[in-house]
């Protein structure tokens, strides 16, 4: 075999080789290609999850607020409790008071 024989028999082999990838490329983009189906809905799936998100932004925002008005409620709330408290202590003295007294006027007479 000489030197020309054996150049055309590797242009052959490397052009063999050629075809072969080519062909195998070829194959695999065919089974791998997306339809445009599949890629309106993959564009549905899309805008769904876009609107999910923000149906959760939303929420978490509106659960964030009522949670601050809940927490300003309970403490508006805690604040008359003590108020009415201290209020309902300084009457029980007051008519303790006024018992003690009652019973000294009695007592005088």
């Amino acid at each position: 075999m000489n030197r020309t024989e054996f150049i055309i028999a590797i242009a052959i082999i490397l052009f063999v080789a050629f075809c072969l990838g080519w062909f195998a490329h070829w194959i695999i983009s065919r089974f791998t290609r997306v339809s445009q189906s599949d890629l309106g809905e993959f564009d549905k799936m899309a805008q769904s999850l876009h609107e999910a998100e923000e149906t959760r932004d939303q929420a978490i925002t509106y659960l964030q607020q009522r949670e601050a008005e809940m927490t300003n409620q309970m403490s508006q709330t805690e604040a008359e409790l003590a108020a009415a408290m201290d209020g309902l202590r300084a009457a029980r003295h007051e008519a303790e008071e006024l018992r003690a007294y009652i019973e000294r006027q009695n007592a005088a007479v």
